[in-house]
């Protein structure tokens, strides 16, 4: 079992010995998300189960999704749905690492550029996927895409 796995894996009883009904049931989803991705794992010959990286992955997902709910929420004027979504993200977030800040972003796209020799925007897949495997679940690549097709372009 991942270290990850281990740590959503003692949240959810830690939530469950203390009674926290809306944690244990992100923590649920959490452990539903993680054991559907162990499955579609097993159908491709892999037997020990998702990775912390795919993880961190479905983790990241998980937040988005909760992000966009949100923000339709607010918007529809359904407050009190949009601050349940926000509350699961935080649960969610304790399971992540901590997201870079502007300058720390800046500095990692400077080195994966440096690191990979790209010198123009076809080298953009070089890129993203040494930034993708460094800093998974750090920073949001929707965000960083642009700013790397910036800097080759």
């Amino acid at each position: 079992m991942t270290q990850l796995r281990n740590r959503v894996s003692a949240g959810l009883k830690d939530a469950m010995r203390n009674k926290q009904a809306a944690r244990l049931s992100t923590l649920r989803l959490i452990t539903a998300a993680i054991k559907d991705r162990d499955i579609a794992t097993r159908a491709e010959g892999v037997t020990e189960g998702a990775s912390d990286a795919e993880v961190l992955q479905i983790l990241g997902k998980m937040v988005k999704q909760r992000q966009e709910s949100a923000r339709a929420y607010e918007e529809g004027g359904r407050l009190e749905l949009a601050e349940k979504e926000r509350a699961e993200i935080l649960v969610l977030e304790e399971f992540l690492p901590r997201q870079l800040g502007e300058a720390e972003v800046e500095a990692a796209i400077a080195t994966a550029i440096e690191e990979a020799g790209a010198e123009s925007i076809r080298d953009m897949g070089k890129v993203m996927g040494a930034l993708k495997s460094k800093y998974t679940g750090q920073m949001d690549f929707g965000a960083v895409g642009p700013q790397v097709k910036a800097r080759l372009g």
